[in-house]
């Protein structure tokens, strides 16, 4: 269904028969709850939090012996933030928590080549959100420590975060 034919369906209904086409969709499926929970109640702080205590959890675990460094923990919820369309500062705080707590990690361990690839991935990403959506001034300090810290823990694939970092700092 295209959506110009969905916007002439909910022209023509009256408003008790969308008002209940809302409230099943609610009750029927869990993202639209989600959507409409966050919409009236953001508790955006709140939620960063949670979502950094995940993260920190991922490489420094409390519960468990071995930690699990995977990217993709904080990638579902940068996905997740973006879908509820929280603040674009606070996406961009989460990518740099992300990439300062793996840095903290690495520093005291012997990670594979594949952390430090998808740890490029995450870095890229970062680097792009945070200039396209015009937050360098207020991130310029994090981004400088995550880069040096690249190169003082001599990371693999060092020059590819530097290609990134001028590519995207110095080309725009």
């Amino acid at each position: 269904m295209s959506k110009r034919i969905l916007k002439k369906y909910l022209a023509e209904l009256p408003k008790e028969a969308l008002e209940e086409q809302v409230l099943d969709l609610y009750e029927r499926f869990g993202p639209v709850k989600t959507y409409y929970d966050f919409v009236f109640n953001p508790k955006e702080e709140k939620i960063l939090h949670e979502a950094k205590a995940k993260i920190h959890n991922e490489y420094f675990p409390l519960k468990r012996r071995r930690p699990r460094a995977r990217r993709s923990v904080a990638q579902k919820y940068i996905r997740h933030f973006r879908t509820l369309g929280m603040q674009e500062a606070l996406i961009a705080d989460l990518m740099w928590y992300n990439l300062e707590t793996a840095q903290q990690f690495s520093s005291t361990r012997n990670v594979p080549v594949a952390f430090f690839k998808s740890m490029l991935n995450s870095f890229t990403e970062a680097v792009q959100f945070t200039v396209h959506q015009a937050l360098l001034p207020e991130f310029r300090a994090r981004m400088d420590t995550v880069y040096n810290e690249v190169h003082r823990q001599q990371w693999m694939l060092a020059e590819d975060f530097e290609r990134v970092w001028e590519t995207n700092l110095f080309d725009s």
